[in-house]
């Protein structure tokens, strides 16, 4: 029987934080992720667990609607920055994808609300170890495409789409971090069509995923907190606003691995959470 977080019904206990302080922890997460440009979801999970104190599975699901949220306003200008031909030309990458990863967040969901929330706690540890070797290798290696034949490529997506969609609902991130490196290199696309392609695949990923806990008593947290998953949402986008416009300001050779610490250090905090 999975351990039930302890926070669901402590909605008036995260009212005290002050506005500002969530709102401002939102934007600093949305600055991190729009300056490599990501959502930035994956340093805004250690955030709800060892800022605001919320237990492993309810952090998860809050950061999962924040993640949707986030997704959802992101997809318009990210659509517009590629024509809308061109990413439709590319269906077969994003049906190969979802194929796996559609199955992949609903056994992810599953799995995480059936564990012990001390299991769940190392898990995401070790899930962050693994973000922060995606972003190091992401930004510090030139991908090229493995040039599999199709055989081989359509099997191979539909594993990776599973694999991306169970880390996806796990963590409560949309996976972009994930998913761009694998179009690249699966599919040989170029960053920015892959960019595009990967939220088209993410959100029906995080859809899934959602809807998979919503079928289990945690999800009342997210009812308990709609205030604070709002203002921290909020911060996220406009956060996620300023980041973009700071791309390319901060030289990647530094702070590349300066986030990979931060996750690294997030990583060994969950790890040792009881």
């Amino acid at each position: 029987m999975p351990v039930m977080p302890t926070d669901v019904n402590l909605g008036s206990l995260r009212s005290t934080h002050a506005t500002s302080v969530v709102f401002g922890a939102g934007a600093g997460i949305g600055v991190l992720g729009g300056m490599i440009g990501l959502g930035g979801a994956e340093f805004r999970l250690p955030l709800l667990i060892g800022l605001f104190g919320f237990a492993a599975l309810s952090a998860v699901i809050l950061n999962k609607a924040m993640s949707l949220v986030v997704v959802l306003v992101a997809l318009p200008a990210r659509l517009g920055a590629v024509p809308a031909a061109e990413i439709a030309a590319r269906w077969p990458v994003a049906v190969n994808l979802l194929a796996g990863s559609l199955l992949g967040a609903w056994a992810g969901a599953t799995w995480a609300v059936r564990m012990r929330s001390s299991t769940l706690y190392k898990v995401l540890a070790a899930l962050m170890v693994l973000m922060a070797a995606a972003l190091v290798v992401t930004h510090s290696t030139a991908l090229d495409t493995l040039d599999l034949p199709l055989w081989a490529q359509v099997p191979a997506g539909v594993v990776a789409g599973f694999g991306i969609g169970v880390v996806a609902a796990i963590m409560g991130v949309a996976g972009g971090e994930l998913l761009i490196p694998t179009i690249v290199l699966l599919f040989g696309e170029d960053i920015k069509t892959a960019g595009s392609l990967s939220l088209l695949v993410s959100l029906p990923t995080m859809l899934v995923a959602f809807a998979r806990y919503s079928r289990d008593r945690s999800f009342a947290v997210l009812g308990a907190n709609l205030r604070f998953t709002a203002i921290m949402t909020a911060g996220s986008i406009v956060g996620a606003v300023l980041g973009g416009l700071l791309l390319g300001v901060f030289p990647d050779l530094i702070l590349i691995p300066l986030l990979a610490v931060v996750l690294l250090v997030s990583a060994v905090k969950l790890a040792r959470h009881d």
